[in-house]
């Protein structure tokens, strides 16, 4: 068995559950655009795509994505909506982490950007157990892109096979396989439990 040294967890629906028809419904408040309508018109550009690599800056991502919806709003309540999707409690626990991070080097990799992550890191204080986090919009690339791995690995500190991912979506746990690190497609908590386990992980 590989001696596992570095853990790394996806962000969004594995430690912080969040759902996009919250904020959805709440920008659809602001402007002429029904919400089932949103999703659609944001979907026909690349804008968010931009913002999560960095390309943008927030202003002008909430400048761009306020003339695209029709919304009559403040760069404050834009920011405060865009981030209403992520809901409490988290996931995975913040005793899980508090032992994980004691023997073993613990990473984010997630794909995000500013808005979002800003309201994270503040309102989650389970996000202080983790070493390094390795954001797209900082990296200036997503997941499956073999850049982001690349990113993980020079500050995972060990060998790519010494190192455990999880990720919700299928495709990045591949890219993240691709790039020779051990990954799993995360579930839910009890069979992540058991897939550390397997691999003599404790916490």
């Amino acid at each position: 068995m590989i001696l596992i040294k570095t853990v790394i967890f996806d962000l969004g629906n594995v430690i912080v559950p969040f759902d996009f028809k919250l904020g959805y419904a709440r920008l659809a408040s602001l402007g002429g655009i029904p919400s089932s309508e949103i999703p659609k018109r944001i979907r026909s550009t690349d804008l968010v795509t931009r913002f999560e690599c960095g390309e943008i800056g927030s202003r002008e991502f909430v400048e761009e994505l306020s003339r695209l919806l029709e919304l009559k709003t403040t760069y404050e309540e834009f920011c405060e909506i865009w981030s209403s999707i992520f809901l409490p409690p988290t996931l995975v626990s913040a005793s899980m982490l508090e032992g994980l991070r004691r023997r073993y080097r613990l990473l984010l990799l997630s794909n995000t950007n500013a808005i979002h992550f800003a309201m994270v890191e503040a309102n989650y204080p389970l996000l202080r157990y983790f070493d390094y986090y390795v954001l797209s919009y900082r990296v200036g690339a997503l997941k499956p892109s073999p850049k982001i791995y690349e990113e993980a690995l020079a500050h995972a500190e060990c060998r790519p096979e010494e190192c455990f991912f999880t990720d919700d979506i299928e495709q990045y746990v591949d890219g993240a396989r691709r790039a020779g690190i051990d990954a799993v497609q995360f579930r839910s908590v009890p069979e992540l439990e058991r897939e550390l386990l397997d691999r003599g992980i404790e916490w």
